[in-house]
């Protein structure tokens, strides 16, 4: 980065020295402006979306009681020992006005249609099974756990899934969480709408 501005620097320069004098290498300069630009480019971005969204690395579909990420021993191996840490409920207010779009997701199946069409989505999305537990017991409700990649390092983040029965629906909420940095840059509501578009898809064509 510090090299992108440098060359950033002697554009210029090199600019007022051609445009002055008439020499050659406008199309080097132009070219090095070009590749200095591509460089700043992301790290301006993520800088505009540090200021712009809230210092979040933790987002829930149900801010009041987000979904719980299993204990169990498969989920503890699969993660290499890493359990995602919690997230008090004060410190999830920021996310009503900055993610109006992370909704829970009510759907028009039982929850075992629902728990299969949630498997179908994530493997289209490519995440990771981790760990499942289908719907049943006296609550009837069943829950998910994956793993998902960040797009540019490639990190692994981690996304729990809840079901709950409802008359006639099932609701379905997500929760994905950053395992690195306090701030995701909104990665994570991204990746949670993303995930109920692709639901959505999905259903269309069940």
């Amino acid at each position: 980065m510090a090299l992108a501005l440098v060359a950033l620097l002697l554009f210029f320069a090199a600019s007022n020295v051609i445009w002055r004098e008439g020499r050659r290498g406008a199309g080097a300069a132009a070219a090095a402006f070009l590749l200095a630009a591509l460089t700043l480019g992301y790290p301006a971005y993520l800088a505009f979306e540090a200021v712009r969204l809230p210092v979040l690395s933790d987002i829930s579909t149900d801010i009041a009681n987000p979904p719980q990420f299993s204990f169990s021993k498969a989920a503890f191996e699969a993660r290499s020992g890493f359990q995602p840490p919690g997230l008090p409920a004060r410190a999830r207010e920021p996310q009503r006005p900055a993610y109006p779009d992370v909704e829970p997701i009510v759907v028009d199946l039982d929850t075992d249609e629902a728990f299969a069409l949630v498997l179908k989505t994530a493997n289209a999305r490519g995440w990771t099974l981790v760990d499942k537990r289908p719907p049943g017991g006296r609550s009837g409700d069943g829950h998910i756990d994956f793993i998902d990649k960040t797009l540019v390092m490639g990190f692994d983040d981690d996304i729990t899934v809840r079901f709950k029965p409802l008359p006639g629906q099932t609701r379905i909420d997500l929760r994905s969480a950053s395992r690195y940095g306090r701030h995701d840059f909104g990665a994570n509501a991204k990746r949670i709408t993303a995930f109920a578009e692709e639901l959505q898809s999905q259903l269309d064509t069940h």
